[in-house]
């Protein structure tokens, strides 16, 4: 199965290649550093290695607080930094700016053997750690003729991606079962896992617990909020497709005329889509983008209904400005997004039926009270408008989110403790 695997990536590869220049039509970063997608790297010099894939933004940040504890317990090695999307890489470049001179960041190679090949025996590290769902057959087959060891950590699968895995059983429960150590999320993860065919693992609980909101962010979000003092201020976070005109639809259907509200899409080549929508819909906005957060003074008009917010790594500083957290990627099928961001803020959250990407976290949130499940995008502003209008409740929320977020931290110190051992 393996064999045909390859055989269909390698046919597939000019239709590949040739989507990612169309996809760098709206995001040029799709279109930089194209070598390095088939195996061809700049000479660099012989060390010793960690290697962290990453594929992209939320993986980035998850893996933060574990590239972190590796620099400090192995000052000889080197992490090298994979991924797979631009904004993952410009994301880890952002948050790994102070140690930049210990971290080499690529994109990882197209799931092929010779590429794969090329890869290993050019940075030639001592483990690969992948991060959160990344089960490429190729890449774990070539880890172990190479004799790397392979871990899975932060680990999560749902019921959905199991059944997929499983139809394509052939293909990943090989694969699954070269695995050398899984460190998964929860319970509930480990045993999709195990049924998948992974036979070493341990239960460590999330990794973003364990993400530390820069203080300055906070700071910032405190000014942006100064500016909006006599209102209400709700966030709709990490919006995918299709949401955004489900929120403002229902935002003009109940007339909240208080109320800022803040869209942060999820996607920045989506910016100006959503601006596009925005207009549609008639209100009057802002962009982050125009705002100068130094400046005494910040234009934006008294009478402004909605702030885009058009920028990266600033989710905390826009959690912080805000009162209430809608999480998005939950009001349509693609299994809702990090929740722990806004929790960490001391937020209270809205989520909507879709979570199954998150799902214990989520349905722990809510037994919490934390967090509130909504029905749609009218029942979801329903309950923030009752929500702003009741202060007492929402700071009661927002007080039981930061302790919900700090009961859980700890999961770096375990992945490190399960890990290690491959590493020495």
């Amino acid at each position: 199965m393996r064999f045909v695997y390859s055989l269909a990536w390698s046919l597939a590869l000019p239709f590949v290649l040739l989507r990612l220049w169309i996809r760098g039509r709206q995001e040029p970063g799709y279109r930089q550093h194209i070598a390095e997608r088939l195996g061809f790297y700049p000479a660099c010099e012989r060390k010793k290695r960690i290697w962290v894939h990453a594929v992209s933004a939320g993986e980035t940040r998850a893996a933060e607080p574990l590239i972190r504890a590796l620099l400090a317990q192995y000052p000889e090695h080197e992490i090298l930094l994979s991924h797979m999307t631009p904004v993952g890489r410009s994301t880890g470049k952002i948050l790994f700016a102070n140690v930049a001179d210990r971290i080499t960041q690529v994109f990882v190679p197209y799931d092929i053997n010779w590429m794969i090949r090329r890869f290993l025996g050019h940075f030639q590290p001592s483990i690969c750690i992948l991060i959160e769902t990344e089960v490429w057959p190729n890449l774990i087959a070539q880890c172990k003729a190479a004799q790397i060891p392979v871990t899975l950590v932060n680990a999560r699968l749902s019921e959905r991606s199991l059944r997929k895995a499983q139809r394509l059983s052939s293909l990943f429960v090989p694969a699954a079962d070269a695995i050398d150590y899984v460190a998964a999320q929860s319970g509930p993860d480990a045993e999709r896992l195990a049924t998948l065919g992974v036979k070493h693992f341990c239960i460590t609980g999330n990794m973003k617990f364990d993400v530390t909101p820069p203080p300055h962010m906070a700071e910032r979000g405190a000014k942006l909020r100064s500016y909006f003092d006599h209102r209400p201020v709700f966030i709709c976070g990490s919006t995918r497709e299709g949401e955004e005109t489900l929120i403002l639809d229902a935002y003009m259907k109940l007339d909240l005329p208080r109320a800022l509200l803040i869209i942060t899409p999820r996607h920045p080549q989506r910016f100006d889509q959503v601006a596009a929508i925005i207009e549609q819909h008639k209100l009057r906005y802002v962009r982050r983008s125009s705002l100068d957060l130094d400046a005494d003074e910040l234009p934006i008009p008294e009478n402004t209904q909605v702030l885009l917010g058009d920028s990266m790594g600033e989710m905390y500083m826009y959690y912080a400005a805000s009162d209430l957290a809608f999480v998005g990627g939950s009001l349509v099928e693609l299994g809702g997004h990090n929740l722990i961001e806004a929790f960490a803020m001391g937020k209270a959250v809205l989520t909507g039926q879709h979570t199954f990407n998150f799902s214990e976290i989520t349905e722990q949130a809510i037994a919490a009270n934390c967090a509130v499940r909504t029905q749609h995008a009218e029942d979801m502003l329903k309950q923030a408008q009752k929500l702003l209008d009741n202060v007492e409740l929402r700071r009661s929320m927002g007080q039981t989110a930061y302790a919900f977020f700090l009961k859980h931290q700890g999961a770096t110190q375990r992945t490190m403790q399960a890990i290690s051992k491959f590493i020495a």
